[in-house]
């Protein structure tokens, strides 16, 4: 089942929009009437009092309980009888018709049958669990004939005598396939805070966002008031990212909103790419719906309604309906740190697209016009840390590639504003560091630099920022603390 699934535009709004001015119209009284349990919330103070970040229930944590026998309807099948318990491992059918382990984390009913179950898959990222019906569980008894292992290629290996999997090749396929780190293999402190973290955020109920032509499956929970927490669809606007229960209210509202375009200042426009820069203490309710909308997508996020403190950069693509939410950066207005970007989201629906590699190289030319060195908020997501790795690599070895002679680590920085920390990851990624009398060298030729430039992954973004097409001024110069570090 694809992630993303493109409806028909004809069952958009047909109604022109107004040109964007002044605040959202709100829902006019006789829908109230007709829907009263929709509530759109445009009070940002009732985001605070609505909130419920719950943790899951305790039938959650108790692997005995048996939370369902069958819901089938006397199938032969004697797995299907077979009663389904928390936190107990089973077969699970994923949309590749594979059989895989997974854990039962909850149920709720389910619309064509009895229950629903949630699933996490063994050694997958949580943004994979899916709510599943009954007939997608198995008994694990059968793994060896039912499910492919997630390091099934490296058992064929050995078997047949191939190449043995060494931890440098290992680390790539998790890079590769995402692969989350256990528990167990992080320190003290983060794996407490990563507990929680799963405790609190364990179960995702909504499955779908519908945005604009787009209906798009999520990945994570997020803390929607709790009268929409629950629901399995959101319907959300493309423009201002009101967020309703019902399709009714929201093709109401598709013909009352006034939004065109995103909020703010418009900085940069060349073709249809256009960045707003939006400040979280003028347009608090827009940045708000604009977190909540982004931790489908991202896991660790924290910041939902706390928005003052920063300043969101979002991009957007522009048709003869108006100019639709592609992805964003947030930052903070002043990063004890020194980062240039405290959180980035491509919505799913125009990933691979090479807006992800856009955004990061925008962050950095703001970086160039406050002259100071930049970095993101760590700990990247597995997604952000790739895109990262992948532009940070393509703007070193461009550099490398007509130099000649000897150049440091600090002079690096000081030519692509990208901190020496991150530098020197990304040069070790690629083998080019090495240590000599106690110090890091950069070691490269030519040839090797061809070499990686030829990689698909390396070579010139789809799209590249134009630096004269933007039109912005830092506010004031603030001392960078990870400048020339």
């Amino acid at each position: 089942m694809d992630s993303v699934k493109k409806v028909d535009e004809g069952n958009e709004n047909t109604q022109p929009h107004d040109e964007a001015s002044g605040d959202r119209s709100s829902i006019q009284d006789d829908e109230k009437s007709d829907e009263s349990n929709d509530g759109v919330n445009t009070d940002p103070a009732l985001h605070e009092r609505n909130i419920t970040i719950e943790e899951p229930p305790s039938s959650t944590d108790v692997s005995s309980e048996v939370i369902d026998i069958s819901d089938t309807d006397g199938e032969d099948d004697v797995d299907n009888f077979i009663p389904v318990a928390a936190g107990i491992q089973y077969l699970v059918k994923r949309a590749d018709n594979n059989w895989y382990p997974a854990t039962v984390i909850h149920r709720r009913p389910g619309d064509t049958e009895l229950f629903e179950y949630l699933v996490h898959y063994e050694n997958f990222n949580r943004r994979l669990d899916e709510w599943v019906t009954r007939d997608r569980i198995r008994r694990e008894t059968s793994l060896e004939e039912q499910t492919i292992p997630c390091f099934g290629e490296y058992t064929a290996r050995f078997s047949s005598g191939l190449p043995r999997v060494t931890r440098s090749r290992q680390r790539k396929h998790d890079e590769i396939n995402h692969v989350q780190k256990a528990i167990e293999e992080m320190d003290p402190t983060t794996a407490a805070i990563e507990r929680e973290h799963e405790a609190v955020t364990k179960i995702k109920y909504i499955d779908k966002i519908q945005i604009g032509n787009y209906e798009v499956d999520t990945w994570y929970f997020s803390p929607y008031p709790e009268m929409y927490a629950r629901v399995k669809k959101l319907w959300i606007c493309q423009y201002c990212l009101l967020y309703m229960k019902y399709e009714n209210t929201y093709r109401h509202h598709l013909g009352d909103c006034k939004h065109v375009h995103p909020p703010g200042k418009e900085i940069y426009r060349k073709g249809a790419i256009s960045m707003w820069e939006i400040d979280g203490v003028h347009h608090k309710l827009f940045c708000q719906n604009l977190c909540l909308l982004s931790k489908l997508f991202l896991d660790h996020k924290a910041v939902y309604f706390d928005v003052e403190p920063f300043l969101f950069y979002v991009m957007s693509e522009t048709s003869r309906d108006g100019s639709r939410l592609v992805g964003y950066f947030s930052k903070e207005k002043k990063s004890l740190d020194g980062n240039n970007v405290a959180c980035i989201l491509i919505l799913p629906q125009f990933q691979r697209k090479g807006f992800g590699k856009f955004l990061i190289s925008f962050s950095y030319e703001l970086s160039k016009l406050e002259n100071a060195i930049g970095s993101p908020e760590k700990p990247l997501s597995d997604l952000g840390k790739l895109s990262y790795r992948s532009y940070w690599s393509w703007v070193l070895l461009d550099v490398l590639r007509d130099f000649r002679g000897t150049i440091s680590i600090k002079e690096l920085s000081d030519k692509t504003f990208i901190a020496q920390t991150d530098i020197v990851s990304t040069l070790q990624a690629l083998n080019m560091v090495k240590y000599w009398r106690g110090q890091q060298t950069i070691c490269v030729t030519p040839k090797l630099v061809q070499q990686y430039l030829k990689d698909s992954e390396l070579k010139v973004p789809k799209i590249i920022v134009d630096p004269l097409h933007l039109k912005w001024a830092p506010r004031k110069k603030l001392p960078n603390p990870i400048k020339n570090k």
